[in-house]
């Protein structure tokens, strides 16, 4: 088992997401995160997505996709060069000067950012990989952690030898 990152190009068209989730859950896949968006052309939607699987089950999620009428094109992005990012809001108990110095402190020393400053609470936000946002998560727990928000992640395939 371990995880694999798809890159689907779609048809943007009302209910693909639907029948995409549909063709998961009908099989029994776990999604471990989903992300869509528009690229360039907006006829087409780049759906990348997480699951964990073997690579049998991997094999099978790949057919399927691929049979669906709105899907353009499937590729793996786990075994080649690719680029990967997710964005994380996190809302941090804040409630004294002393306090909120130090989440200052951790937001500066990672390149996170502060959104949102509330009277008990502060707002960070940070895009990376997902080490660095574990990382911020755990640099941050300490203080307590009142609610987060992550998107799922998004990914292109990076160029190798000029190709």
């Amino acid at each position: 088992m371990g995880k694999f990152v798809l890159s689907a190009l779609v048809e943007n068209k009302f209910g693909v997401l639907a029948r995409v989730a549909g063709l998961f859950s009908a099989r029994g896949f776990n999604i471990d995160s989903l992300a869509v968006g528009e690229t360039e052309d907006v006829t087409v939607s780049r759906m990348t997505i997480v699951v964990d699987a073997d690579e049998r089950t991997l094999e099978q999620v790949k057919k399927q996709l691929n049979k669906l009428i709105d899907v353009i094109r499937v590729q793996d992005l786990t075994g080649g060069r690719y680029v990967d990012r997710e964005l994380i809001m996190i809302k941090v108990k804040a409630e004294n000067t002393n306090i909120r110095e130090k989440i200052v402190q951790i937001v500066d020393s990672t390149g996170a950012e502060i959104i949102d400053v509330a009277k008990k609470s502060v707002i960070v936000e940070e895009t990376g990989d997902e080490h660095k946002i574990k990382a911020l998560v755990e640099l941050l727990r300490p203080y307590g952690i009142i609610e987060i928000a992550r998107t799922g992640k998004i990914a292109l395939q990076s160029e190798t030898n000029g190709k």
